[in-house]
């Protein structure tokens, strides 16, 4: 989406006439790179539902406190990625267990890859995700993350390390 676009679909999120309409479009339009991010830190189908739906009702309920100070996909990844770090620690806090995927596709080197991201920590794996899933860069996840661009580039670099070892461990 071009600048002139969301300055237009914001406009129209404020004006209370045209409310529902722009957010039906934002949802639309946001629904699946949301989805695909929620997914790949949570393995089952459903939760990432529930997640994404939560994303939505959190965006529309705090409609007016966005500023415009970021970018409308920088405010619901942010919102998406604490829902699904709150999820995260809600399950392991109520079962002692992270969520593990189980069998993702035939693919066994993918299948231990995602074994070796659900073992990091969630704030790491959240940062590998937006990184080397959806290729974002670091200022944009500071604002995200709400974290220092050095910090992102340390927790990058760590979760690859872990990785990596995760990966020498299983020869």
């Amino acid at each position: 989406m071009n600048s002139t676009e969301e300055t237009s679909l914001i406009h129209r999120l404020n004006q209370p006439e045209y409310q529902r309409q722009a957010f039906e479009q934002l949802v639309n339009l946001y629904s699946p790179q949301l989805y695909r991010q929620i997914r790949r830190m949570v393995y089952s189908h459903d939760d990432t539902n529930d997640i994404l739906q939560n994303t939505f009702i959190k965006a529309w309920v705090n409609l007016d406190t966005f500023r415009g100070d970021a970018r409308l996909s920088t405010w619901l990844y942010r919102i998406a990625t604490n829902e699904t770090l709150n999820f995260l620690q809600r399950k392991k806090d109520m079962t002692g267990l992270d969520d593990a995927p189980t069998a993702i596709d035939g693919n066994e080197t993918e299948l231990q890859l995602q074994k070796a991201i659900a073992s990091l920590p969630d704030k790491q794996r959240a940062v590998f995700h937006l990184k080397y899933y959806e290729e974002m860069k670091y200022e944009e996840m500071s604002s995200i993350l709400n974290t220092s661009v050095g910090a992102l580039k340390a927790s990058y670099h760590h979760a690859v390390k872990k990785i990596c070892d995760f990966f020498k461990s299983q020869d």
